[in-house]
């Protein structure tokens, strides 16, 4: 066990339990070929969902309860349970493992506080730097190499980075094809580390105050080859990469349903029957 809390428990990890939840049966050495491998395998196994704010649960981030929760259970979670678990994975693996916070803005000015939780992984042998943002939610399933205008381009969904001052960096992802210039900022976030006790006092706020865009309505983001698949409220959406996107609005008793069948989230009847009564 790390007690200096500055790293992210990996000698903790079942791995042979998380590689099976994620169908991984790939190379591990450290390379970038196994990070690209490993985060769309993650990406596509284990949905982004809010749904334990959403009913009012705690929300718990040490990696016994995310193990339990999202590994063994069939179930997923928000960025900073995505963020620790992914964390876990690597950091057993052999790469380094920096955390960091963004700043949200989803092509806002808005200034908003750091309240995402993102990976800066070092490759070892002088494979460089990658951004790893397996909990954004916005079906971003490769890692970003940190150089300026770095892009992934996975399925049709692209993503850039831009750096936008000596200290700060933008991902920014395509909007419709084609999108040379059509470009959505989606978070801002500088290199200043941040460690397990900082995402849980920053998750305390997101996962409890009236304000959070995470309490009191589900929210599942879920990406396969073609389609990314959400969930908002009980709006239920399938966004392709040419840009369209297919909404359908649900009946509170269908979201329970949806939420297993589309993106494989699986509740117990008393969370089931909350869900309905949240959303009537």
């Amino acid at each position: 066990m790390d007690h200096t809390g500055r790293g992210w428990n990996g000698e903790d990890l079942d791995l042979v339990a998380y590689l099976g939840r994620i169908s991984y049966e790939g190379d591990l050495a450290p390379t970038v070929r196994t990070l690209r491998a490993l985060q769309w395998a993650h990406a596509e196994a284990i949905p982004f969902e809010n749904l334990e704010a959403a009913l009012g649960h705690p929300v718990p981030l040490d990696l016994g309860t995310l193990q339990d929760k999202m590994v063994r259970g069939e179930r997923g979670g928000y960025c900073y349970e995505h963020t620790l678990l992914f964390a876990a994975v690597l950091e057993r693996l052999g790469f380094g493992v920096t955390g960091l916070a963004a700043r949200v803005r989803m092509g806002s000015d808005k200034l908003r506080a750091a309240t995402h939780a993102l990976l800066l992984v070092e490759v070892p042998g002088d494979e460089g730097w990658w951004i790893c943002d397996v909990g954004f939610g916005e079906g971003v399933t490769e890692p970003i190499e940190l150089v300026h205008g770095a892009e992934s381009a996975r399925n049709g969904r692209r993503f850039r980075l831009e750096r936008l001052t000596a200290q700060e960096w933008v991902l920014r992802s395509a909007r419709g094809v084609p999108a040379d210039d059509d470009w959505l900022d989606l978070h801002a976030f500088t290199l200043d580390p941040h460690y397990s006790a900082d995402y849980v006092v920053i998750n305390h706020y997101i996962s409890t105050h009236p304000n959070s865009p995470f309490v009191g309505r589900p929210v599942a983001r879920r990406p396969d080859a073609e389609v990314l698949y959400g969930l908002t409220g009980t709006a239920l959406t399938a966004r392709r990469a040419d840009g369209t996107v297919e909404e359908r609005l649900l009946e509170p008793a269908e979201v329970p349903k949806a939420l297993d069948e589309v993106f494989g989230i699986r509740l117990g009847p008393a969370d089931t029957a909350a869900l309905i009564a949240r959303l009537t």
